[in-house]
């Protein structure tokens, strides 16, 4: 999962959670601020019921309801009363029959709660207790809750639409806020698939502060890889140099006297020698060819064809090769190295085999495709079959140990590319062709 989905999943989880608690909480405050200002009405018709009890001669609490608002007279008005003074009650005429279901309390005490009503209507019910007369008194006072309920639903959904359009606006700006923080991130990938295909050589420097330690860690490695290759190269030029002349003396050694009498020793030396002595001209010539060599940060397939037709030149300078060169003047994202061990060895097999004349052809077509053809003798169909596998020479003649071709095709194939091998039409000669997709 990308960090921006992670992110932005759990801020929606976070703000999901704090609306929805907000919006209760929201919803208890006004239907408790409603119930408060029905509590306030309930205790003020309590206490005038309670101012309206009076004491006979014959001793007994009397109550007189005709003091009380006439919407307790109506049938069934919503607001309902019962007084009970002792185990006597004396409910409302708006009750008619129905038994209100109340709460006793003590002297001094009240209690709100809620109670059903007549046809199961809502109520909101205070009783107060007292003692008057002697005697214990409770007054329950109700209101029917319909009507708040419904107008608390109306402001509950019309809360609830505003809270939700509140909600998906601050998804909206947060999701975009994240799109725009993490557009650093997205820029350093850009810059990394640029190391990757040669178009730069460090990522810039332009990240947030918590990201920067990890661009410098990875600048630091680009920087350290680059400079072990060159170190390896150079080591490994270094080192050919250094055993060319021992083995020039080894090969000399051979064609001692004393080995007169043993043709077989002889045989053996000379094999082994001439194989090392291979194997160094090759890595003389890589060598070579690398050092002669810009350090682009891209490859630019003109220039680098350019450089390396002057590189072969002074190597085959003993025959007079026209190397003809078609390629765009462009910076292409391939590893440089590799698009230059592919051209390399091409070339250097082409100039082996060339009579006079040699085509260099790099096109984009959907990808690169590069055409090397040269005027020599060709290669037989039969043999094409045989000519990546290392070590294996169609031709003794011609010095060489039998690996560029098959470094190329191993070259080829990690790019997931193609390598084909025919005869030229217009030179005559042998026609090595590669196919490298754009996009890998």
């Amino acid at each position: 999962m990308s960090l921006r989905k992670r992110l932005g999943r759990g801020l929606i989880a976070v703000l999901g959670a704090i609306f929805i608690l907000h919006w209760l909480a929201a919803d208890w405050i006004i239907r408790s601020a409603a119930e408060k200002q029905m509590a306030n009405r309930l205790a003020d018709d309590g206490y005038s019921l309670l101012e309206s009890l009076g004491y006979s001669d014959d001793e007994q609490v009397t109550f007189h309801g005709v003091h009380i608002s006439s919407v307790y007279n109506r049938r069934l008005s919503g607001h309902y009363y019962l007084v009970k003074v002792d185990a006597q009650g004396y409910p409302s005429p708006s009750l008619l029959d129905f038994p209100l279901a109340v709460e006793p309390v003590g002297p001094e005490q009240s209690m709100l709660y809620h109670a059903a009503g007549p046809e199961q209507t809502p109520l909101l019910v205070l009783t107060l207790g007292a003692v008057r007369f002697g005697h214990r008194i409770n007054i329950s006072v109700a209101e029917d809750l319909s009507a708040v309920d419904h107008d608390i639903t109306a402001i509950r959904v019309a809360y609830l639409g505003l809270t939700l359009l509140i909600l998906f606006s601050a998804i909206g700006l947060l999701r975009w806020d994240i799109q725009r923080a993490l557009r650093p991130l997205a820029t350093v990938r850009a810059e990394l698939e640029q190391v990757a295909g040669g178009g730069r050589q460090h990522i810039g420097s332009e990240v947030p502060a918590e990201v920067q330690p990890l661009v410098e860690e990875i600048n630091h490695l680009l920087e350290l890889v680059a400079r072990r290759l060159q170190q390896s190269r150079t080591a490994m030029g270094n080192l050919a140099h250094a055993l060319k002349s021992p083995m020039a003396l080894l090969l000399r050694t051979g064609e001692d006297p004393h080995f007169d009498g043993r043709p077989d020793l002889r045989a053996r030396l000379d094999e082994q020698s001439q194989a090392i002595r291979h194997c160094i001209e090759r890595e003389l010539k890589r060598a070579r060819i690398a050092g002669d060599q810009q350090a682009a940060p891209a490859f630019n397939p003109h220039s680098e064809i350019i450089a390396l037709k002057k590189t072969l030149r002074a190597i085959y300078a003993d025959k007079p090769l026209d190397i003809q060169i078609t390629a765009p003047k462009q910076l292409l994202h391939f590893d440089r190295e590799d698009m230059m061990e592919i051209l390399g060895n091409l070339l250097d097999n082409a100039c082996k085999w060339a009579r006079q004349r040699i085509d260099v052809e790099l096109a984009l077509d959907g990808g690169v495709a590069i055409r090397v053809a040269d005027d020599g003798p060709g290669c037989r169909s039969d043999d094409l079959a045989y000519l990546t596998q290392r070590g294996r020479r169609l031709d003794e003649s011609v010095q060489g140990h039998g690996l560029g071709l098959g470094i190329v095709a191993d070259i080829v194939g990690s790019y997931r590319g193609s390598l084909a091998f025919g005869r030229s039409k217009t030179l005559g000669g042998f026609l090595a062709t590669v196919t490298l997709p754009l996009h890998r």
